[in-house]
């Protein structure tokens, strides 16, 4: 769904920096042999969450969802010098795409896979995290923001990819769509939740911003 006008969306977009080659050629790539190309966050969003970790300048990163991984190689611009990224991904065929890509990069001994349920693995890692991006199973959302809440500090920023899910949140749902019912849900609990202050950013499909208190 478009939040602005398509001609302003455009305008947006030319007025970005120029993609990175790797980050292209992945784009590419991910449209050419992988189901749903669309869940790539793609070149307005990377360079928001770059920005973002640019400005938090994390030690330890944390993503829940990493598919092709161009998220993880923007994610990982903020990264101070021994900084670590820790990206967790259910579907282990989507391995050999991301390794040829982080090993082009110049992150591939910052970033560490992790495959299989998040909320199993989350519990193992034995990290605070400064920074956490969450972008896996819409209906699973509040089990790895739980989860992820216990492995970060007061100051650390919590993103939720696609809260406003192409705007059918404002909507009722249909009673057999249960991904929109879990992410009005969740985005009911973080506007009430005491431990974080958030607001929703109207990027793409939505983002949604939290601090930890």
């Amino acid at each position: 769904m478009h939040f602005l006008p398509q001609k302003l969306e455009t305008y947006l977009e030319d007025h970005l920096p120029e993609e990175a080659v790797l980050l292209e050629e992945l784009t590419r790539e991910t449209h050419l042999k992988i189901l749903q190309p669309r869940m790539i966050s793609g070149h307005y969003q990377g360079r928001l969450l770059s920005m973002l970790s640019c400005l938090i300048q994390p030690k330890y990163i944390l993503e829940i969802g990493t598919y092709t991984g161009y998220g993880s190689l923007c994610l990982a611009e903020g990264l101070v010098e021994d900084g670590e990224l820790h990206t967790l991904e259910i579907n282990p065929e989507l391995e050999g795409i991301q390794n040829k890509y982080f090993e082009r990069s110049s992150y591939r001994l910052q970033i560490h896979q992790h495959f299989g349920d998040a909320v199993e693995i989350i519990p193992r890692l034995d990290k605070i995290f400064d920074l956490v991006f969450i972008d896996g199973q819409k209906v699973a959302y509040d089990d790895y923001y739980e989860a992820a809440l216990k492995k970060t500090r007061s100051g650390s920023v919590i993103l939720c990819d696609n809260t406003l899910w192409s705007g059918k949140v404002a909507q009722p749902a249909a009673i057999d769509d249960k991904d929109t019912m879990a992410l009005q849900k969740f985005n009911s609990k973080l506007s009430k939740d005491p431990r974080v202050v958030m607001l929703i950013l109207p990027v793409r499909d939505g983002l949604s911003l939290c601090r930890v208190l």
